[in-house]
């Protein structure tokens, strides 16, 4: 069997990138992560709002389990939001340095988003504000 692929095209970047498929798993892992921490989120959130005052809310969190779910949901919320933006930044943006210093600065935003929420629990859940 012949291979049509001339060297030229690879080395104009046409051929495969092969990191397409890493990315698209941890997407679609992220997103499925997310559906369950969201909805335990919602009805835990609706619930200790209908029924506790704000040292319950206080105490909620610091229950070692709400704890790590709360991390979690952080943690998986930030870095699939990463992810997302990282495709549209790719798919949209055709200049590639305009390309590569957005994808760093959503990267970096998305990252002390995640670290100031994933402090914020621990803050909560230790020192209780």
């Amino acid at each position: 069997m012949s291979n049509y692929r001339t060297p030229l095209r690879e080395v104009r970047g046409y051929g495969a990138a092969h990191h397409g498929t890493g990315h698209w798993i941890a997407q679609r892992f992220t997103a499925i992560a997310l559906v369950p921490l969201l909805l335990w989120f919602c009805f835990s959130l609706l619930y200790t709002i209908f029924t506790a005052d704000y040292a319950g809310a206080i105490a909620w969190i610091h229950q070692p389990w709400i704890m790590l779910a709360l991390i979690l949901l952080v943690a998986a919320v930030f870095y699939h939001s990463a992810l997302g933006l990282q495709v549209i930044v790719e798919d949209y943006v055709h200049t590639k340095w305009l390309k590569t210093a957005t994808l760093i600065v959503l990267r970096l935003f998305n990252f002390l988003l995640a670290i100031a929420g994933i402090l914020a629990v621990l803050r909560i859940a230790f020192v209780g504000v």
